[in-house]
């Protein structure tokens, strides 16, 4: 991988110099939500493979997409770059960084709110506004072990996907720093509705947690969940994040936005070339 990863620049530019150039990117796009954004057309980046989120393929299990998605938000926060983006009232309140350390930093993406493919080559910003077509900011919900699990096995209820589950499995996790194991052979066991397809979990028992940065979950330990603040105000089957959110004061909705940062990540950490190591779905997650 070092002898590809040092390539990369000539391969880059060779790439650049000799592609069949995008049409003019558009100066504005219009979110899911009816905003008008504008696009920072100066942002180009390459990737050498596809990456897969169109036709459901984030709701169905884990998929290149939605590792980069969540390694861009872990990064985000573990690295410290979120510290500049709290909220006036959180840095009045002492609120400026991630609570947590490295280990028990964990990323988790709905797979609904990855809409499209980036197809091989060069993309700009006009692409990862097709992605997302929302105005997603960067949450910080901190909750428990037992409290992630829960989250996971509520997001994966209507696994496995298929033509009557396909709107109920947007909220699938993707997910960074840690993998788990979906059993689809047993039955979620469903309470109380919640939202208009899914249930809250009467129990657990379909999903487990196989590792989180390398180490056993700890149920009673806290965790800093980097998301959405959709998440975190309970959209789709995310109850539990909503009342992770009640619990804990430190959680939050930052300045950030979501496209912003997964640019920062591409051009900052990748410098601007998305490599083999992203070529395929990284094992995170097991589908069985």
């Amino acid at each position: 991988m070092k002898t590809v990863k040092n390539a990369l620049p000539l391969m880059l530019a060779l790439c650049l110099l000799f592609s069949v150039p995008f049409s003019a990117s558009a100066a504005t796009f219009t979110d899911a939500h009816g905003n008008v954004v504008e696009l920072d057309e100066s942002l180009e980046a390459y990737t050498f493979v596809s990456l897969l989120g169109a036709e459901d393929a984030a709701r169905r299990g884990e998929t290149n997409l939605g590792d980069l998605w969540t390694d861009a938000l872990r990064w985000f926060a573990a690295s410290g770059a979120i510290n500049e983006y709290f909220e006036e009232d959180d840095v009045a309140a002492g609120n400026t960084e991630i609570a947590v350390d490295s280990g028990h930093i964990v990323a988790l993406w709905n797979g609904g709110n990855l809409r499209a493919n980036v197809p091989e080559g060069k993309f700009g910003a006009e692409q990862l506004a097709q992605v997302l077509p929302y105005p997603n900011k960067v949450a910080v919900v901190y909750m428990t072990g037992a409290q992630l699990l829960e989250a996971l096995e509520a997001a994966s209820q209507a696994l496995p996907y298929g033509e009557e589950t396909a709107d109920a499995c947007a909220s699938f996790m993707q997910v960074s720093g840690l993998k788990y194991t979906v059993n689809t052979a047993v039955s979620y066991d469903r309470g109380e509705p919640y939202n208009d397809k899914w249930f809250r979990a009467a129990s657990l028992g379909r999903v487990s947690i196989d590792e989180v940065n390398g180490a056993p979950l700890e149920p009673e330990a806290l965790y800093a969940v980097i998301t959405s603040n959709a998440n975190l105000n309970g959209m789709d089957s995310s109850y539990i994040f909503k009342e992770a959110a009640e619990e804990n004061e430190k959680s939050t909705v930052t300045t950030a936005v979501v496209r912003d940062v997964i640019w920062q990540y591409i051009s900052g950490e990748l410098d601007g070339v998305i490599d083999e190591t992203y070529a395929q779905a990284q094992g995170r997650i097991t589908v069985r």
